[in-house]
């Protein structure tokens, strides 16, 4: 099973770089909504296999687990905004580096999921660390949502600072070629630096993502297609959503209660298995345990709620501008 879901995953990622990538152009909003459309499908009727094959509660942990790891990537699609537009990233070749950024990213999350099962089934006080680091993640995002934009360009700018003391680049685009010759000395292009720099950010995500999706189910097999399919697509959502993405100003907010509402829930299980001596004596302690339906229903709507909100929220804003202009003097 673990054989054919890998090749089934990358020979789609094969599909669309062949089919869409490979001829540097910019996705129209139709394409987009079309394949975003498709891999999101594609995403749901695994969910139902994966119900029919092993049951209603690795199928619920599934769509859980898919729900979470997309949010968390559409939050990653606003740094990907950021970062494009730092590099000056030309429209057409926007498709080659999200697709290559996604498929390092899905590369790096299969080892923290490697590592995180075999930490997993050997120590069970992993579940405290990862329940403490998700709770932390969660206050740094509330601390960082009155200003996202400018947090995110500081961090990025340290990541170019550090790549650039170590790689000779060139300021201009060569195509999509990520080295160039200029002068018979070979060069990093912008498109190598911005990889690069995605590369980073993708391991940062990794650490958040991971130990979420953990907080949802224990089998591998789940974390890792629920972390693909939620990948999958990304690249058409970065254009179908497009100036959308400005619009949900309370996205970090809603995520941050998710991660926390994750982090307890891993932290209560770590409490129901506590093997920690300096805990009750090493003896498991009697705390009530979120069930899977009760966990999907909280992650569906704080981020039914937090989306509305946003929406709501943007289109006062650009109400205001013009309500006040019409306040002025008449002449």
């Amino acid at each position: 099973m673990w054989l054919i879901t890998v090749a089934v995953i990358l020979g789609l990622f094969v599909f669309d770089f062949f089919s869409h990538v490979r001829v540097p152009h910019a996705p129209s909003l139709r394409e987009s909504a079309v394949w975003s459309t498709v891999y999101i499908s594609l995403a749901v009727a695994f969910g139902v296999f994966v119900w029919w094959k092993w049951g209603a509660s690795f199928g619920g942990e599934y769509l859980a687990g898919y729900v979470t790891e997309k949010a968390l990537s559409v939050d990653n699609l606003f740094v990907f905004v950021i970062i494009m537009a730092r590099f000056a990233v030309p429209p057409e070749y926007q498709q080659k580096v999200l697709l290559l950024g996604i498929v390092m990213a899905l590369g790096m999350r299969g080892i923290f999921i490697a590592v995180g099962a075999a930490a997993i089934s050997t120590y069970s006080w992993v579940f405290y660390v990862f329940g403490v680091f998700l709770i932390l993640t969660a206050v740094k995002l509330i601390r960082e949502s009155d200003d996202p934009v400018a947090h995110e360009e500081q961090r990025e700018s340290r990541l170019e600072r550090v790549v650039r003391r170590y790689l000779r680049t060139h300021d201009a685009y060569d195509g999509d070629k990520l080295l160039t010759r200029v002068n018979g000395r070979l060069l990093a292009t912008p498109m190598l630096m911005v990889l690069i720099v995605i590369g980073f950010t993708d391991v940062l995500f990794a650490l958040d993502s991971i130990p979420a999706i953990y907080g949802l189910t224990s089998e591998p097999y789940l974390v890792f297609t629920a972390n693909a399919f939620a990948l999958m697509g990304l690249r058409q959502l970065y254009f179908l959503l497009g100036g959308l993405l400005d619009r949900l100003v309370y996205l970090s907010v809603g995520l941050s209660i998710i991660l926390a509402f994750i982090g307890t829930k891993l932290v209560l299980h770590a409490l129901h298995e506590n093997t920690l001596p300096f805990v009750n004596g090493g003896e498991h302690v009697s705390v009530p345990e979120i069930s899977t339906p009760a966990s999907l229903a909280v992650i569906v709507g704080v981020l039914a709620v937090t989306t509305v909100a946003s929406l709501v929220r943007s289109r006062r804003r650009a109400s205001e501008p013009a309500a006040h202009s019409g306040n002025g003097p008449k002449t």
